[in-house]
């Protein structure tokens, strides 16, 4: 039943996005959008791409430091092949590859998936920081753009909110007293609960998660952390701009067009959709609208910007995939045998 909702999931999160792009291709001309291409300077894509794979490469460095104050000390090797197989994983279906990539530490490195997992959890916190770091950059800049662009997004979805008020007063109301009465009855039973093997295993697996989201705060190295971090979104920002030159609807862009792009390139990208296939061209489309891109070259530059990125990831996951079932843990390994100490605080 599992594997039959993993399916359904993953055939119904295509469709979403296989008709998000038929809808941002259907009304453009492809002959202005394939000359586009035909004069491309691929040289730029190349650098985008090189940028993109330094980024991985320091987001390896980053994750590892993360994993190290919990008691665990996998090789830096293991660490980026594991990040991007769960980056692979995520283009066949969203989220798995935060599982994927803890897994597979847990193989070759004894991490306890949990404890791991709150590391993650921990870098998504961390990335949420920099994008709003990001995005109130890009307000500042490119303040008349961005704000026109926000409020036609949303001023047409929500426009019937103020009406149904009422509906979502109500809604908080019933959310909070269910929540109330919920927490009344697990105090009452907490003690019973504390005797039962399913609850004791869910408290072990919440405090391995909370020891890897609060090893943030244990780094050895925080000033490296945070260097990484900036490196990694400067990369970003870089791999956005160059794409500019590529093509020559956007090559005279500003450098403020880019930010722009990358704050709603990178919503696209957090969409539940295989690699924000369809949200990030429809986003990014209407962006380089605002600048005067005619919707063939904001097209031909979201297909171009993405295409290169995730072909990037596809080969570097891939080979990732590779070498990680080719290297096998030494026969008769233990997870235990690699961190006595760490195994043990997950078993107490």
């Amino acid at each position: 039943m599992s594997k039959l909702l993993s399916f359904l999931k993953y055939v119904l999160l295509l469709g979403v996005s296989v008709f998000l792009m038929w809808y941002a291709l259907k009304e453009l001309d492809f002959q202005k959008m394939w000359a586009e291409f035909l004069s491309a300077d691929y040289g730029w894509v190349l650098v985008s791409v090189l940028m993109g794979a330094s980024a991985y490469g320091s987001r390896a460095i980053r994750w590892r430091m993360q994993i190290k104050p919990t008691g665990y000390h996998p090789t830096l090797t293991n660490t980026y092949n594991a990040m991007m197989v769960g980056y692979l994983a995520n283009l066949v279906l969203p989220r798995m590859g935060e599982v994927v990539r803890c897994s597979m530490l847990r193989r070759t490195d004894g991490l306890p998936v949990n404890t791991g997992f709150g590391t993650v959890i921990a870098e998504r916190m961390v990335d949420m920081l920099m994008l709003g770091v990001v995005t109130s950059l890009a307000f500042l800049v490119e303040f008349d753009r961005i704000r026109g662009f926000f409020l036609d997004l949303f001023s047409e979805r929500y426009a019937g909110l103020e009406q149904s008020f009422t509906s979502f007063y109500w809604l908080f109301w019933i959310l909070l007293g269910s929540g109330i009465v919920i927490l009344a009855v697990f105090l009452r039973y907490l003690s019973l609960l504390r005797q039962n093997s399913y609850f004791q295993k869910v408290v072990l697996f919440v405090k391995g998660t909370l020891r890897g989201i609060f090893s943030i705060t244990k780094l050895d190295n925080q000033v490296a952390f945070w260097g990484h971090t900036g490196f990694v979104w400067l990369m970003y920002y870089g791999s956005s701009l160059v794409v500019f030159y590529a093509l020559p609807a956007t090559a005279g862009l500003s450098w403020g067009a880019a930010l722009s792009v990358l704050v709603v390139g990178t919503l696209g990208m957090a969409a539940p959709v295989q690699g924000g296939i369809g949200v990030y061209h429809l986003l990014v489309q209407a962006t380089l609208l605002l600048y005067g891109v005619p919707k063939e070259g904001g097209m031909a530059y979201a297909l171009l910007a993405h295409t290169s990125q995730t072909l990037l990831v596809v080969l570097m996951g891939v080979i990732s995939f590779m070498v990680s079932m080719l290297k096998r843990r030494p026969v008769g390994a233990r997870p235990a045998e690699m961190n006595p100490k760490a195994h043990h605080e997950i078993n107490r």
